[in-house]
């Protein structure tokens, strides 16, 4: 059906940057809402941030002004640059498909490690 593949996760310093991709198979891709999801340690699965298919983008508070969420529908990709990461910025990094047409059909990547030192 769909397939999601995370990639870019890694180790960095504090105050470094990363950038993660999701590249997804399947025709719809240009027609869904793309999202960045994490979930550290004990700790509940938040939303980082999501891309329309509009091109509208939504933030969590906490990475406001640090972390862009882009797409390129040419690739069926969709990126997350983050900068000035923080130690508490670790966390699995989950890619996330949601597309709605009557109802939504949602799909997950299988996940990607950022560990941010200090």
């Amino acid at each position: 059906q769909v397939q999601l593949v995370e990639s870019g996760g890694g180790l960095v310093q504090g105050g470094g940057s990363l950038r993660l991709s999701c590249a997804a198979s399947g025709s719809i891709f240009s027609s869904s809402t793309m999202a960045w999801y994490r979930q550290a340690p004990g700790k509940q699965r938040e939303l980082v941030a999501a891309v329309t298919s509009g091109g509208r983008t939504n933030y969590v508070d906490y990475v406001k002004g640090r972390f862009t969420i882009s797409r390129d529908n040419a690739k069926n990709t969709v990126y997350l640059q983050m900068n000035s990461l923080k130690p508490e910025d670790t966390a699995v990094y989950y890619c996330n498909l949601n597309y709605y047409s009557g109802s939504s059909y949602v799909y997950w990547g299988q996940g990607t490690q950022v560990t941010v030192s200090s």
